[in-house]
């Protein structure tokens, strides 16, 4: 399909870049900065309620991307993250008032670049968009510019992201010597048909380094280093959101290129993502026992998540997937809560130290449940989502028979509830040391952490339209 015929399908994309301007341009008039915030949450549900109702049968744009069922998955996961981060930023103390019309612009730019990622088929389209949201959620993470630890985490996340592009970019241009094409599915054709040893080495070089490239983006052990600096140092809201939409995509492209270019190379990826996807959960857990910071506590089980995530995509089967895609969804709504919960302490203790999480029980009865809730579900208590998410992950490894994986899934979700219960005997056993008065959030804060209790409580009750939403996607891609 050509460009012409392809725009009425990214239509929601067009007005949300239509929406950044005319944020950008009100910037300039108008004196109270909240005004924009609701603006902008206004007009990214106007976006949503604008997406085709159908999937064409071929690509847009001359087949460089892709309006499907699994776009559509991911296109829900960017709204829903977007939208509560614009809701959680309302209450956030630390940016600059002159600067939060930029600031809000450029979530709902983050939009679009987040919904071409999850459609892209193209390897050169799969640079670029990961490029561009990597840009942008570096200006995202250090919008407090006064503050030495948002400006260092910042340049942090260029270096480690700079470097990272710079080696997933040398792997493209292996795949497209070896194959003579950037076409996610004519590189799949192309190395089943390849003969010689010589270019089969090369294809597995380039895989392998494309793979570093995707691993940086969701946070994969030996690829983390720069994440818990990063989402310490970033604004509360922007550390929920970079947990979950960036990371959520960075998995989209992970399963489209898998999925579409490497089919002949599946026994290879799959025992390497088996040992990644093991060590990155155990990493993530063994260090986020030590952390007396509960946002870079949360930090460091988010990639321990993102291990548990990625024991779906190392099973390589349709039910794997499916587990996968629950994952995500049940991740959005319990690291998002939190974050978002951790936000409203912050903004009445000026503190995410465990120690101002002392007896929140007595003062804040309502916020201390709240949190509990999403480490538990976290942790992968019944009855909620989280819960859901961890059995469909299990079941996906006792399904191939991997001992190993099943085993270790077991032992780090054990190891993941010891500090997540860490927070919870601070909040409901231990006394608070400091006196704090009487604990206030504004509207917005409430809005986000009651509607992402919700999403964990009901969905881990009735979790069959999660479920079906998980499967319908996948009928998109040629799975094994």
């Amino acid at each position: 399909m050509d460009a012409i015929e392809s725009l009425p399908f990214i239509r929601s994309e067009l007005f949300l870049i239509g929406a950044f301007f005319v944020i950008s341009c009100l910037d300039f008039f108008v004196k109270n900065k909240s005004w924009l915030g609701w603006l902008s949450f206004v007009l990214l549900v106007a976006a949503f309620l604008l997406s085709p109702d159908f999937y064409p049968d071929e690509g847009l744009f001359f087949n460089y991307y892709v309006w499907d069922s699994f776009t559509f998955f991911f296109k829900v996961v960017v709204y829903l993250t977007v939208g509560l981060t614009l809701l959680a930023s309302l209450t956030y103390r630390n940016i600059p008032e002159k600067v939060r019309g930029e600031y809000y612009a450029l979530l709902l730019v983050m939009v679009p670049l987040l919904t071409f990622m999850g459609g892209v088929t193209n390897l050169l389209m799969v640079f670029l968009v990961i490029e561009s949201v990597s840009l942008t959620s570096y200006l995202l993470t250090g919008f407090q510019k006064f503050d030495k630890l948002s400006s260092e985490a910042s340049l942090k996340y260029l270096l480690f992201g700079s470097v990272s592009s710079a080696i997933m970019l040398f792997g493209m241009s292996l795949l497209f010597g070896a194959t003579g094409t950037v076409e996610l599915e004519k590189i799949g054709a192309s190395i089943s048909q390849l003969q010689s040893a010589e270019f089969s080495s090369l294809v597995l070089v380039g895989m392998i380094l494309v793979l570093v490239g995707i691993g940086f983006k969701i946070s994969m052990v030996p690829f983390h280093l720069w994440a818990p600096d990063v989402y310490q140092g970033a604004p509360t809201p922007i550390a929920g959101f970079l947990t979950v939409a960036p990371k959520a995509l960075g998995f989209a492209v992970l399963i489209r290129v898998l999925v579409l270019a490497f089919p002949a190379l599946t026994g290879q990826w799959l025992r390497l993502l088996t040992v990644l996807s093991i060590l990155t959960m155990t990493a993530g857990n063994l260090i986020a026992i030590s952390q007396s910071n509960v946002k870079r506590l949360i930090a460091y089980s988010s990639i321990a998540q993102a291990g548990y995530i990625l024991v779906g995509i190392a099973t390589a089967s349709e039910l794997g997937f499916q587990a996968t895609l629950i994952y995500i969804l049940a991740y959005l709504f319990t690291n998002l809560g939190a974050f978002f919960t951790v936000l409203a302490i912050e903004y009445n203790t000026g503190s995410s130290d465990l120690e101002a999480y002392n007896g929140l029980s007595l003062r804040s009865p309502l916020l201390a449940l709240a949190l509990a809730i999403f480490l538990l579900s976290l942790a992968g208590i019944p009855p909620l989502v989280g819960f859901i998410a961890k059995v469909y992950i299990f079941s996906a490894a006792i399904k191939i028979n991997s001992a190993v994986l099943a085993v270790a899934i077991a032992l780090n979700s054990a190891l993941a509830a010891y500090y997540y219960f860490k927070v919870v005997k601070a909040m409901y056993l231990t006394p608070a040391s400091i006196p704090y008065g009487k604990f206030q959030n504004p509207l917005s804060i409430k809005i986000a952490v009651c509607a992402a209790l919700i999403g964990t409580v009901a969905i881990g009750i009735w979790p069959m339209q999660m479920i079906r939403l998980a499967e319908q996607s996948l009928t998109a891609l040629p799975l094994f």
